[in-house]
């Protein structure tokens, strides 16, 4: 097993390849202390512990000197705990000896947290401070890589396609696409308009504008679009406005003129227009739901904005900042932290930040100051059909198993009696989950 300082040529040549994956390791919590150092694993492996690799872990004095090590081979990674006195926690799971999986892992060793990625490229020479770029906005290797690609595609058109999950971030890149424009602080406007949330029959109006008598009680209105001269019009869930509306957008577009009802004359914008949506609009496209020439038209460049599962680099930073807005004397532990990062989060950043204010506002144990895993609600962060999955099957869902893992530090008795299984259940379901992540 190789050390850091014995692997950085190995590594350099492992890299060589341009565009190729370079399998590593994140280091997303150290001592309590969200953190943000990347290490790529060469072909022999990576060993972890106090003061390595290049000084990482040295301030968690529950770490050993040789703690375990993490190697990538065949697309399947391998952590084995090399006798450390603390134990090694793999997704939530004591490990003996070694384990190995096809899919990335949480790592947990003393009071620090690392993350197996297929590409630490992002991630690589990411400090702490550039995670951590704002008191409202964690950016980190995944996300970093996206606001790049805006940054880029604003140069080469006048419309961004945003397509996320809900709760990724979807406006806060709209945001970013229009400080690349005008610049942060500009005065030039910003209209974010949710279009799935407008009143049937309202859109136009709301969209377009009015003048006084163009219907029955018609006052003089301006639109969101004549709103937006000058600057970004953001058009949230753009898949919900009615047919109709969306070839008037299209007009608009093309024209650079907007008509509002009851007027005889257009009058011209300009705009950049940000347009986001949760679903494939070619989908939509081919359902009938989504005009073929508006997609043409606003489908290209896009974006696409990952789930939080996929960025866990920010999430210690995410619970931090949170805290210290609402509650700035409690902070989280490292079982918080893992039972966050174990749990999928299907309402991604906006869940995770809701959870968090309640907790916030909640009364703990005594005068509790450190989070536990035990302070998560019991549902918070795990898929909505959890129970009735587990109704349907007798067990509960993978994400609920680990989670509950997790807040009980791999006690596999305890955590069966939490989850109301015997405990030679729970013992098959992770010989079954070893055997399943060989296999793959």
């Amino acid at each position: 097993m190789s050390s850091f300082a014995d692997t950085l040529d190995q590594t350099a040549h492992d890299q060589a390849e341009p565009g190729s994956a370079s399998p590593g390791v994140v280091l997303l919590f150290e001592a309590g202390k969200p953190q943000m150092r990347a290490f790529a694993v060469p072909r022999s492996g990576l060993e972890f512990g106090r003061g390595q690799p290049d000084g990482a872990l040295e301030g968690d004095e529950r770490v050993s000197r040789r703690h375990l090590s993490v190697d990538h081979a065949r697309g399947s990674w391998g952590v084995r705990d090399l006798g450390s006195r603390n134990g090694t926690f793999v997704d939530g799971a004591r490990i003996d000896g070694y384990v190995d999986s096809d899919k990335p892992v949480l790592i947990r060793l003393g009071k620090s947290l690392l993350w197996t990625v297929p590409d630490v490229t992002p991630y690589l020479g990411l400090s702490s401070e550039a995670v951590s770029a704002g008191e409202k906005i964690v950016v980190g290797g995944l996300l970093g890589r996206a606001w790049r690609d805006i940054e880029l595609m604003a140069r080469a058109s006048d419309t961004l396609l945003v397509r996320g999950e809900s709760g990724s971030g979807k406006e806060l890149a709209a945001r970013h696409l229009h400080d690349v424009c005008f610049g942060k602080g500009s005065r030039a406007p910003f209209v974010a308009v949710n279009c799935a949330a407008i009143p049937e029959g309202l859109a136009e109006r709301l969209l377009f504008g009015a003048r006084r008598g163009a219907y029955s009680g018609a006052s003089d209105a301006q639109g969101y679009i004549a709103a937006a001269d000058g600057g970004t019009l953001f058009l949230d869930e753009i898949a919900e406005l009615d047919l109709q509306v969306q070839a008037k957008l299209l007009r608009v577009l093309e024209t650079r003129e907007v008509l509002p009802l009851g007027e005889s004359r257009p009058r011209p914008v300009q705009l950049r227009l940000c347009t986001a949506t949760h679903e494939n609009l070619r989908d939509a496209v081919a359902a009938g739901q989504f005009r073929e020439d508006l997609y043409f038209r606003v489908g290209r460049p896009e974006v696409v904005l990952p789930p939080l599962s996929a960025r866990l680099d920010e999430l210690p930073w995410l619970i931090s900042a949170e805290l210290a807005r609402h509650r700035p004397e409690l902070r989280a532990s490292v079982g918080f932290v893992e039972a966050c990062a174990l749990r999928p989060w299907p309402g991604n950043v906006r869940e995770l930040l809701g959870e968090l204010r309640l907790i916030a506002h909640r009364p703990l144990d005594g005068s509790a100051s450190v989070l536990e895993a035990h302070h998560l609600s019991p549902e918070a962060g795990l898929p909505l059909a959890s129970r009735e999955t587990a109704a349907r099957s007798g067990m509960p869902d993978d994400a609920r198993i680990a989670a509950v893992l997790a807040e009980l530090g791999g006690n596999v008795t305890a955590a069966a009696k939490r989850l109301g299984l015997h405990r030679n259940q729970l013992r098959r379901w992770l010989d079954k989950r070893s055997k399943d992540d060989s296999d793959g």
